[in-house]
């Protein structure tokens, strides 16, 4: 329908009453045409086409805000400014710094002494003599080697542990970034359902206008004049609804981006869009099993087991004490080497060693686990995207076509007397509803896509 079937309409005072109910579309679709970027939608997507036909006021962007990001943006404040995240990167450095401890040294031991003191006869205190000739004074210096290069092991053990931190805390953005995509896309959701709101109040305001002047030139009845007013409600309530999802939709989102990393009046760019995955199922467990952090975890896990055996292994090796000590004693200068060795009769580190080896198999256990949960994940995810894929090819090849040729089919019975008020008022809520549903399936299955890029676990599936 367009403006000037809209035109010719009004002036048709014979289907007074039709066109009181034939308004809300017309201005809708008058609004539509006024809007620059903005035609009224076709609703003819195919299978190849890149994004969807224009939704109402998609192009346009909101006035009232000074600072309006993209979903790359959103991307990357997230990953720098999450809190969640930020504390889970400090994780890395506690392990680097735990790499410093693993490879110090042993401290060298200075110890000294004086023996054969007089305490017990004072009076020799004040003989140089006893000081010279009997009083003995020690100075030594010890030093720990450890054998079994327990350094080395230990700090190739902390480096492993650091190797896991890194692919745990990688898992954690992956998982923080996905969930900042899906609050993006709930934004997106609601400023469409939004503006599709507002747009149908104010035309529909524009059919009460219209249906107050016919009921005054007595076209329309009393009765139906007040059934077409008492529908606003349902649409101011559907506004105000919207408006509300849409502002906490806003703030979720400002969360997973960090508080104060954008002001508390900004907004998103961009719009419901579909996206066609042209990689098979195949393909998608294959580039996940490269590129999953979880899984790499669990590989390096593996190694940082087996690092462990090696430390426990060499920590079942005795260390050598070695201690020189000088001694004055008699105007002599004495010099001597203490060596202290245990003896690994009972104690040989037995029990740690088996328990780090146990550690061992449990790790290449769930290394294997996580290989399976990547491939179920991406089947999973896969499965979801294709099953919002064939929803929204339904909307775009059928259901929407029909509810609009419904509603015209409904509109032309009631200019002819074929239909009553309620009929086209239902049918006018049914093209009402497949547009609110063909909006819930584009975020469906953009929300789909996402979990798919979480499951394979990068953004390009190309």
């Amino acid at each position: 329908m367009n403006i000037l079937f809209f035109s010719r309409l009004r002036r048709r005072t014979t289907f007074a009453a039709a066109i009181a109910v034939l308004a809300p579309t017309a201005a809708y679709a008058q609004q539509r045409a006024a809007v620059p970027d903005a035609p009224v939608p076709s609703h003819l997507l195919t299978a190849q086409a890149q994004t969807p036909p224009p939704l109402p006021g998609a192009a346009q962007a909101p006035s009232a805000t000074s600072h309006i990001i993209t979903l790359e943006q959103a991307l990357d404040l997230a990953k720098r400014n999450n809190p969640t995240l930020q504390a889970n990167q400090t994780l890395i450095l506690q392990n680097k710094a735990q790499e410093i401890t693993a490879n110090l040294r042993p401290n060298p031991v200075l110890s000294w002494d004086t023996q054969y003191l007089p305490l017990f006869e004072p009076s020799l205190f004040t003989d140089s003599n006893y000081w010279e000739t009997q009083a003995q004074y020690d100075v030594g210096i010890g030093y720990l080697f450890e054998r079994g290069k327990k350094r080395q092991h230990r700090l190739d053990a902390a480096k492993t542990a650091t190797a896991v931190t890194e692919a745990q805390v990688a898992d954690a953005q992956r998982t923080v970034l996905a969930n900042a995509a899906q609050l993006y896309i709930s934004v997106l959701l609601a400023r469409a359902n939004l503006e599709l709101a507002e747009n149908l109040l104010d035309s529909y305001r524009h059919t009460v206008k219209i249906s107050q002047d016919r009921f005054d030139a007595g076209a329309l009845s009393k009765n139906d004049l007040l059934k077409i007013e008492l529908q606003t409600l349902q649409f101011e309530t559907d506004v105000n609804t919207n408006r509300l999802a849409k502002a906490q939709a806003l703030a979720s989102l400002r969360q997973f981006l960090g508080f104060d990393s954008v002001p508390a009046d900004y907004d998103v760019a961009g719009s419901l869009v579909y996206e066609p995955v042209s990689l098979r199922l195949e393909d998608l467990q294959t580039l996940a099993l490269a590129n999953r952090p979880d899984l790499l975890a669990a590989q390096r896990g593996v190694t940082a087991s087996e690092s462990q055996v090696g430390l426990a292994k060499a920590n079942g090796k005795v260390d050598l004490d070695v201690t020189f000590n000088y001694t004055r004693l008699n105007q002599s200068n004495l010099g001597a080497f203490y060596f202290n060795i245990p003896l690994p009769v009972f104690n040989k580190n037995q029990g740690e060693i088996a328990r780090t080896q146990y550690v061992l198999t449990q790790s290449q256990f769930q290394q294997k686990a996580a290989e399976q949960q990547v491939l179920t994940d991406v089947k999973n995810a896969y499965e979801n995207l294709h099953t919002s894929d064939k929803i929204v090819q339904l909307y775009d090849k059928g259901y929407l076509q029909q509810a609009s040729q419904s509603l015209d089919i409904t509109r032309f019975s009631y200019e002819h007397g074929a239909a009553s008020l309620l009929d086209f008022l239902d049918a006018e809520r049914s093209y009402r509803s497949a547009e609110l549903g063909y909006r819930q399936a584009l975020a469906a299955y953009m929300t789909a896509l996402e979990q798919l890029r979480q499951a394979v676990g990068t953004r390009d599936l190309r």
